[in-house]
């Protein structure tokens, strides 16, 4: 198992990847369902045995997908990130090709990380919905370590949240707050809502711009990384620089 997992292609890397999540929904529905049982005072032998499979399948899974990531260079710098592990390494590693993204944006644009970037319902979603999920999962695991003496990622992202706070409060986004209002998407009086009358964005929307801020800074690190164990040699300065 482990040399096959060594050598193990992209299209099968992101199978296995999707694969552990979905064991690992399934773990967690199991575990809870047993607890429901036992509240009503009800038989829950079955569901522990299902409960055990789900269990046996992930940790399968999460061997695998450990050999594939650490065989591989880059995937060695980024499980050296405190917050980013073997599974969320494999998912990259299985995304992404450095091949095709030259720059970091190309990878933003490709995560749904790119604000520009419109899905109207009668087109392709323009992005990769798997990727832009992990990404997700690696800002939210930067959030949760943030107090660890190992951090790194998770102080900046506290730091872009206070900054982005600021700008709120001062009415810097008083522009989209009047647009997304102008969707009609809200049309309960729900806090969101209240808070874009306001001209500011809503706490929820704070939070969701420091996460894709500290992504997409993460991504152009993992870009960068990836490009000089490839080139062995330094990328070109962005033309501002």
């Amino acid at each position: 198992m482990r040399n096959l997992a060594r050598s193990a292609s992209t299209k099968e890397a992101r199978f296995l990847v999707d694969n552990y999540y979905v064991a690992q929904k399934n773990r967690i529905r199991a575990a809870n369902q047993i607890r429901a049982c036992k509240e009503d005072g009800e038989s829950a032998e079955l569901l522990q045995v299902n409960l055990s499979n789900f269990k046996f399948a992930e940790n399968q899974l999460f061997k695998i997908l450990d050999e594939y990531s650490a065989n591989q260079e880059l995937g060695q710098w980024a499980r050296s990130i405190h917050g980013v592990g073997p599974v969320i390494t494999a998912g990259l590693l299985a995304h992404i090709d450095l091949d095709i993204a030259k720059t970091p944006a190309g990878i933003w644009r490709f995560a749904g990380l790119d604000p520009t970037v419109i899905w109207n319902k009668s087109e392709k979603r323009p992005w990769n919905a798997q990727l832009k999920t992990l990404c997700f999962k690696i800002a939210s695991s930067f959030e949760k370590v943030q107090n660890s003496d190992k951090d790194f990622y998770g102080h900046l992202m506290v730091q872009r949240k206070e900054y982005e706070i600021r700008n709120n409060e001062s009415g810097k986004y008083a522009e989209t707050a009047e647009k997304t209002l102008s969707t009609g998407s809200y049309k309960n009086p729900t806090v969101a809502k209240k808070a874009y009358e306001s001209g500011k964005l809503p706490d929820g929307q704070i939070r969701m711009r420091a996460l894709r801020w500290v992504a997409k800074l993460f991504l152009s690190h993992y870009w960068q990384v990836g490009y000089e164990i490839k080139n062995n040699t330094a990328p070109a300065k962005p033309w501002v620089i």
